[in-house]
């Protein structure tokens, strides 16, 4: 399964061509910035968004919302760990070299790789923590989504990894994230409850400044047949 994609005719091979071909045409310095964006940035920038995304689920919404929100923050990171392990039997199954292996005239911008191609770790870890942001918060995972792509096409960019293996991680990250998601968050709400109620951690779970949500009251219901036996008793006494 290692020539997946050999043939010069393939459409995964042309559109690797015509998006690192962008490297070649570029200058020096803007191919520096995008192999520090796709090795580096990315996941950098992934990690300030969950910060943000916690920084404001703390200070927002009912208690019980900023639990739940701060669990789906701690299976972000635990979700792309998973999908990295998932990945290594895929990459030992495929077999896959990296396209500057078995294609000539790429502009590689990332030397030193020689372990398989597919799936792209880097899209997949990406993707996982964008995805479990999504759980956590929508707009913010939405931010974490996008930038998941980003770094799809740096590493197509880069010429470290063919499109197909950028699809197979981007597919890998959103589905480990999201169906492991209702099981890690079974587990992992309980906890943050737990934590958000000690006196000193719960600051990492709900802001003091928070406002307090609205707690559910108890409606009592007039029960019919009290009713009933109350008129009965009046229209006795009449």
């Amino acid at each position: 399964m290692a020539g997946l994609a050999s043939d010069g005719s393939n459409p995964d091979v042309s559109l690797l061509y015509d998006i690192n071909g962008l490297a070649k045409a570029a200058p020096t310095w803007f191919d520096r910035v995008m192999e520090f964006v796709g090795e580096y940035g990315i996941m950098l920038a992934l990690v300030l968004v969950a910060l943000w995304c916690w920084w404001s689920v703390r200070r927002r919404g009912t208690p019980e919302d900023s639990a739940t929100a701060v669990a789906g923050l701690i299976w972000a990171p635990l979700a792309a760990g998973i999908a990295l392990l998932v990945n290594v039997p895929i990459r030992g199954f495929v077999e896959r070299p990296r396209p500057f292996l078995d294609h000539e005239g790429l502009e590689v911008l990332v030397a030193g790789k020689t372990d398989y191609s597919f799936v792209s770790d880097h899209a997949t870890m990406a993707m996982a923590i964008g995805v479990g942001l999504f759980v956590a918060h929508k707009r913010f995972g939405l931010a974490g989504i996008a930038l998941a792509l980003t770094e799809g096409f740096c590493r197509v960019y880069m010429g470290v990894h063919y499109p197909t293996d950028v699809v197979g991680g981007l597919a890998l990250g959103t589905a480990v994230a999201l169906l492991l998601a209702p099981v890690a968050l079974a587990l992992l709400t309980p906890l943050t409850s737990a934590l958000a109620r000690s006196p000193r951690a719960g600051r990492l779970v709900r802001s003091r400044r928070a406002p307090r949500g609205a707690r559910h009251q108890t409606v009592d219901l007039p029960d019919p047949r009290a009713e009933a036996a109350g008129a009965g008793q009046s229209d006795l006494a009449a």
